[in-house]
């Protein structure tokens, strides 16, 4: 079950990433940091339309690669538990 602490450090890098469109889009105006932060899917468009900083693909690279990679590791990891989970008990 390794596979557990992946998904949550993938979690953490994907939650840093986040922050930074987030913070971009409350200095532009509260109205727009509000929708980023309130409506589903509109990250990845404020982040591609007008997200601005000098280390753009960086950080939407690892939004979006870490954000895949969490998904990956906490299927695996779920799977893996319920798997344990379901052995019957072998000395019963």
């Amino acid at each position: 079950m390794p596979l557990l602490p992946l998904a949550a450090l993938f979690g953490v890098i994907t939650f840093v990433c986040s922050l930074f469109p987030l913070v971009h889009a409350f200095r532009r105006s509260l109205g727009t940091g509000m929708m980023v932060l309130l409506v589903p899917f509109y990250l990845p468009v404020y982040a591609f339309s007008q997200f601005e900083h000098s280390r753009k693909n960086f950080i939407l690279a690892g939004f979006f690669g870490s954000t895949a990679l969490t998904a990956v590791f906490l299927g695996l990891g779920a799977h893996a538990l319920e798997q344990v989970m379901m052995r019957s008990p072998s000395g019963f």
